[in-house]
C-alpha cells in the first residue's frame, strides 16, 4: 500500500482557503457525500458544520492556525490548532471522504502533534468529540487520546452547529500527553 504520507504538503491556510475548506469540511461531515467516508455525522447532525465566518474566524484568531494538506495540489484535510496556555486545542479535524480509510489521518494527527510540541512547547493535545461517536473515540483513543469523561452541552438551537436528530448529544473531552 503506498505511504498515506506520501505527497502531501502541510501549510497554514489563509483567507483564499475558506471556501474550498468549508466545501471539504461540510464533505465529511454533512449529508449524502459525507457518507463515503466513516466520519459523517449524517445520521445525529442535519444542516451545516461550519461557515465561511467560522472558518475565517480560526485563520484569523490569535495563537490559532488552520493546517490545511494538500496531496498533489488538492485540499485533502485540515485541521485546526489553538494554543491554550500549557495545552494544544485539536478541532475541525476533516478528511476528504474519498480519502479516508488510508491512513491519512493518522499521518495528519502526528503531524499536528508535532508541529504543537515544537512550535507552543505544550505538554497536552486536547480535544472534544460527541460522546455518541464511539468508533471515532475509539479511533482517537487508539491514537493515543483517552476519555475524561467531562462532558459539555451540544449548542442545541444554534443552527451554525447543525440540526441536531437526537436528544442526547453533548462533547467529551479526549486528552493526550505529548511527552
Amino acid at each position: 500500500m503506498e505511504n498515506a504520507a506520501h505527497g502531501l504538503t502541510f501549510r497554514d491556510a489563509s483567507d483564499a482557503d475558506v471556501e474550498d475548506l468549508v466545501a471539504l469540511i461540510e464533505s465529511a461531515y454533512r449529508g449524502d457525500s459525507s457518507r463515503a467516508g466513516w466520519t459523517t455525522e449524517a445520521d445525529i447532525l442535519e444542516g451545516q458544520r461550519t461557515d465561511p465566518e467560522g472558518v475565517l474566524a480560526v485563520i484569523k484568531a490569535p495563537d490559532s492556525r488552520l493546517l490545511t494538506v494538500e496531496r498533489d495540489g488538492r485540499l485533502v484535510a485540515c485541521c485546526q490548532l489553538e494554543h491554550r496556555g500549557e495545552h494544544a486545542y485539536f478541532g475541525m479535524f476533516a478528511v476528504s471522504p474519498t480519502q479516508q480509510g488510508g491512513g491519512l489521518g493518522k499521518v495528519i494527527i502526528a503531524e499536528a502533534e508535532r508541529q504543537v510540541r515544537e512550535d507552543w512547547g505544550v505538554s497536552e493535545m486536547h480535544m472534544t468529540v460527541i460522546s455518541v461517536r464511539e468508533d471515532l473515540i475509539a479511533w482517537y483513543e487508539r491514537r493515543g487520546y483517552r476519555r475524561t469523561g467531562k462532558t459539555t452541552p451540544f449548542p442545541y438551537g444554534d443552527e451554525r452547529f447543525g440540526i441536531p436528530q437526537r436528544d442526547d448529544l453533548r462533547f467529551e473531552l479526549l486528552v493526550k500527553p505529548l511527552v
